[in-house]
């Protein structure tokens, strides 16, 4: 395992079913999880300056290390809920709303669509707009964005593609029966 470390976040890649996953963590929670490379995950938190304290502390490693052994744990049907302190830092303010608002509306095995999700959030008609907040979920997996699929049928986008996402749906399906 090789963590990249800055002054207030630690990183890794963590390969999964899914492909690999970048985690990232301040001192106090995780900040990222999804498919994007390091290179990229840094990037896009310069600007956010996610909690922690400046210099390198174990305590993101044990953080690192417990979200590796949750995720692995879900993707093998062990766990259905994560216990994770999370920083939404990453998210605007619908993002975070509507991230935030999935675990309980759409729970472990069960999906709902865009527009139900988009009504849940008093934003009826905005199924778009919930669409495109999911997709930037800065916590995929661990907020189970996976869960939420179009009217039309079928498993709609998802940021580690239409496989991970039909991979995650029948996973919780199969483990729900």
């Amino acid at each position: 395992m090789s963590i990249t470390e800055t002054d207030r976040l630690s990183m890794v890649r963590h390969p999964t079913p899914l492909g690999e996953l970048t985690l990232a963590a301040s001192d106090e929670a995780v900040v990222y999880c999804g498919f994007d490379d390091p290179a990229q995950v840094l990037h896009r938190l310069e600007s956010a300056e996610p909690k922690g304290t400046v210099g390198r502390t174990p305590a993101r490693h044990a953080l690192l290390d417990e979200a590796r052994c949750q995720l692995d744990a879900y993707l093998s049907a062990g766990r259905r809920t994560f216990d994770l302190p999370v920083d939404l830092g990453l998210a605007s303010g619908f993002v975070r709303q509507t991230v935030t608002t999935l675990a309980e509306f759409t729970p472990y095995g069960r999906t709902a669509t865009y527009g139900a999700l988009a009504a849940r959030l008093n934003r009826a008609g905005a199924a778009r707009a919930v669409g495109r907040a999911l997709g930037a979920n800065p916590l995929c997996v661990i907020l189970p964005c996976h869960r939420i699929v179009p009217a039309s049928g079928g498993p709609g986008g998802y940021a580690g593609g239409t496989e991970a996402k039909r991979f995650l749906l029948t996973l919780e399906a199969r483990d729900v029966t």
